[in-house]
């Protein structure tokens, strides 16, 4: 008999037995083999394609297995009688057509905005957060990660404790305490695989849909995504000076459950909150049962005096610390932590659960061995020396060639913030840079309202001085094509 099907076959692309099955699959399918059909035996259709008999064989046995054909001890193969009732499994189909847009879930619309609102800049200038060249791990980093390659510490091995490798969480206690005034121990300690993983499980642990919640304005879209994707009720509260203000907040949304907050350096202008504006948000939190999710972003690079301390450290029971070595190590690590409150561990680790068993072992092994052997804090030092390096030929060059942006006032972190000439786009701004090599993030979409001025963050941590001049006299052609209005 022949099997129409069976000549689509291309051997050139390997796994034969594959195809074949997938073919017979198909045949059944479109009803070019009808049930009770009986089939060539093995020998003989190997001998027909030119096959190995133990090819064919392999492939029998997989439709047999599916329910599409059966067989018995002495008889010949046949169509299983019931295949009209049966699914048919899934294989290389010969017509598949393309789903429309308009017949998916809403929710893959959904998360496909998402997919392009966070969407990573390429690693040109200005990108944010792209720690390269003489910022990356130095020699100390390679040999520990060759000495735990290397040991019986990095070999696979079963589940691990949701909560992550104990050494590394004793690390981050014990340099949390030294460098960021953050009071806890390693049982406080839940690892994650970043900052967005974090603000993602504080959102499920803390919140259920319905309640509501404060949020900086402009903030972190990867924030505004997550509180909006936990059917939470988002109270945006703008921030000044002094940073968050509660007081503007409990008028606002007197209801809410939680602050999501920035207070070492605000995301995305850049400035600290201040003493009074911490006290009266962990008074807030403690008199109402709230809680504050506390996103400590880009700490520990400041660069005139010391780092401002953690906001934690005010109230271990009603603070959810949220860290990362995304900024002082490496974006690709994918290793961050939450410290939280003791009442909250569990409910933490069981949330990471679902998420996945834990992060990779291995990297966990070497930076636990790099803190701990004291290479993390001397690490810190010297991009900070680096970084302030090039923040200050940014600086420079900025305005040099763009006296007429404003750089907006901030001493810490991996970008800088200017401020455009009233009436333009920032937005298209941006666009128009990505198509001259350049990467630059427009405020205007993390702000629920409308900014006092257009303005642009230009990420400097991972480029040398030569490539940020470069950049911002490519910034100033376009700026030149929307004629950028005088200033007096």
């Amino acid at each position: 008999m022949e099997i129409p099907a069976l000549g689509a076959m291309d051997r050139e692309q390997g796994n034969i037995g594959r195809q074949l099955a997938d073919a017979l699959r198909h045949a059944i399918s479109k009803g070019e083999l009808v049930a009770g059909e009986r089939l060539p035996s093995t020998r003989a259709l190997a001998a027909s394609l030119g096959l190995s008999r133990g090819t064919v064989a392999e492939a029998y046995a997989q439709l047999i297995a599916e329910g599409g054909l059966e067989a018995q001890a002495g008889a010949s193969t046949r169509v299983a009688a019931n295949v009209r009732d049966q699914p048919v499994a899934p294989g290389n189909s010969f017509d598949d057509k393309p789903v429309l847009a308009s017949s998916l879930p809403a929710s893959a619309s959904h998360y496909a905005a998402i997919a392009d609102k966070l969407a990573p800049l390429p690693s040109v200038p200005f990108s944010v957060a792209v720690p390269e060249g003489d910022v990356a791990m130095d020699e100390h980093w390679r040999r520990i990660r060759n000495r735990v390659g290397a040991s019986r510490a990095a070999a696979p091995s079963g589940y691990a404790d949701p909560r992550g490798l104990l050494a590394l969480r004793e690390a981050i206690a014990d340099y949390l305490r030294k460098a960021r005034a953050v009071s806890c121990g390693p049982e406080n300690i839940v690892i994650t695989e970043g900052t967005q993983q974090g603000l993602y499980l504080a959102t499920r642990v803390l919140l259920t849909p319905g309640d509501a919640a404060w949020a900086e304005d402009p903030a972190y879209p990867g924030l505004t995504s997550v509180l909006e994707d936990g059917g939470v009720r988002i109270q945006r509260i703008p921030v000044d000076a002094q940073g968050f203000d509660v007081t503007r907040a409990m008028a606002a949304q007197p209801d809410a459950k939680a602050a999501f907050v920035t207070p070492s350096h605000q995301y995305p202008l850049g400035m600290p909150m201040s003493m009074p504006r911490r006290l009266a948000l962990v008074e807030w939190a403690r008199e109402h049962g709230g809680w504050i999710v506390e996103d400590d972003y880009d700490s520990e690079l400041r660069y005139a005096g010391h780092p401002f301390p953690a906001m934690q450290g005010l109230d271990t029971q009603r603070v959810v610390y949220l860290g990362t070595f995304s900024k002082v190590l490496a974006p690709s690590l994918r290793l961050g932590y939450i410290v939280a409150p003791g009442c909250l561990v569990k409910a933490f680790a069981g949330a990471r659960a679902l998420m996945g068993r834990g992060s990779p072992s291995t990297e966990q092994h070497v930076i636990a061995a790099y803190m701990r052997e004291g290479y993390f804090e001397t690490h810190i030092r010297r991009i900070r020396g680096i970084y302030a390096e090039r923040r200050q030929a940014l600086i420079d060059a900025l305005q040099a060639e763009l006296p007429e942006l404003r750089v907006q006032p901030a001493d810490q972190g991996m970008h800088i913030v200017v401020w455009l000439p009233a009436g333009l786009d920032d937005v298209a701004i941006a666009s128009a840079a990505a198509t001259a090599g350049i990467a630059l993030r427009a405020l205007s979409p993390m702000c629920s309202g409308n900014l006092p001025l257009p303005g642009l963050m230009l990420g400097f941590g991972g480029f040398t001085s030569r490539q940020l001049a470069s950049a911002v006299q490519g910034l100033r052609r376009v700026l030149d094509e929307v004629s950028i209005p005088e200033i007096d």
